[in-house]
């Protein structure tokens, strides 16, 4: 069985026109139309999915999943309406594994209430300093292992290396939580030049852990920086800010993954304080 390319057809297999946007539809008839100008006159039957691989990797237009999405969909129309004993080549294992949608994490947002009570309940001030700054200053754990007295300038932590690549980054950090943790400097001894909490990175992750299991959570160090981000948000902080300065992302949309989802409770209150 051929399937002919004609460059002008009006309906197009597999997509009833009535259910989708125009957008929709002219992206799947522009896929369609490459895939003709590509196998036009050949036998369905003969295609290989080595074949239709390289043709899924050879167009640009759109999202690589789209486009393989357009042609499955084509495959399955014809097996479904004119023979049922078509293999589609898109169900191979290999073409499924290449343009299998990529999964969202949608990450459970662990409330202030939470936290300050996280907090609170942890009495070692060298731990205590730590949660804060990653749970207040949305610092990563690294960070917070590598700071040293010299990178404490004010309210603001330099921090040098940083994950983005470039010289140096800016945190800051409510005052509270920066004269804590220069008296803390003080306190120890510890040299300009010498890490202020010298744990390793398993040891940062147990003291996250045993934190959370103050309260019942299981809690990890990434946790309490996507905290820090929502309660941001959620507290009218604009977006930008949320992103540029507390996070530090190099986009938006980096920052918006992060961003928890709201519970029923939340969203309820939420829309009670907009209209109060």
């Amino acid at each position: 069985m051929r399937y002919e390319s004609r460059a002008n057809h009006q309906s197009l297999p597999g997509i009833p026109q009535s259910e989708f946007k125009k957008n929709t539809i002219d992206a799947y008839r522009d896929t369609l139309s490459k895939f003709c100008d590509e196998f036009g006159g050949r036998e369905l039957e003969s295609l290989s999915s080595e074949e239709v691989l390289s043709f899924l990797t050879s167009i640009t237009e759109g999202t690589k999943q789209t486009r393989y999405l357009h042609v499955k969909a084509f495959f399955n129309f014809v097996r479904e309406t004119l023979n049922q004993s078509l293999q589609n080549p898109c169900d191979t294992p290999m073409i499924k594994k290449l343009f299998r949608r990529a999964k969202v994490n949608h990450w459970e947002t662990v409330e202030k209430e939470v936290v300050d009570e996280i907090i609170f309940r942890t009495t070692n001030p060298r731990n205590r300093l730590m949660l804060e700054l990653m749970a207040r200053g949305g610092m990563r754990v690294g960070e917070v292992l590598n700071l040293t007295p010299r990178d404490i300038q004010g309210r603001k932590l330099v921090i040098g290396d940083p994950k983005s690549n470039k010289e140096a980054e800016v945190v800051f950090i409510p005052r509270k939580i920066a004269n804590r943790l220069r008296e803390y400097v003080r306190e120890k001894g510890i040299k300009p030049e010498q890490r202020i909490f010298p744990i390793t990175y398993a040891a940062a992750r147990l003291v996250v852990k045993k934190a959370g299991e103050l309260v019942g959570i299981h809690l990890r160090p990434h946790d309490l920086r996507r905290y820090c981000a929502t309660f941001a948000s959620r507290a009218r902080t604009p977006i930008e800010i949320v992103s540029k300065l507390i996070l530090r992302h190099a986009n938006l949309s980096t920052t918006q993954r992060y961003l928890g989802k709201i519970s029923d409770a939340e969203a309820i209150r939420w829309i009670e304080n907009l209209y109060e």
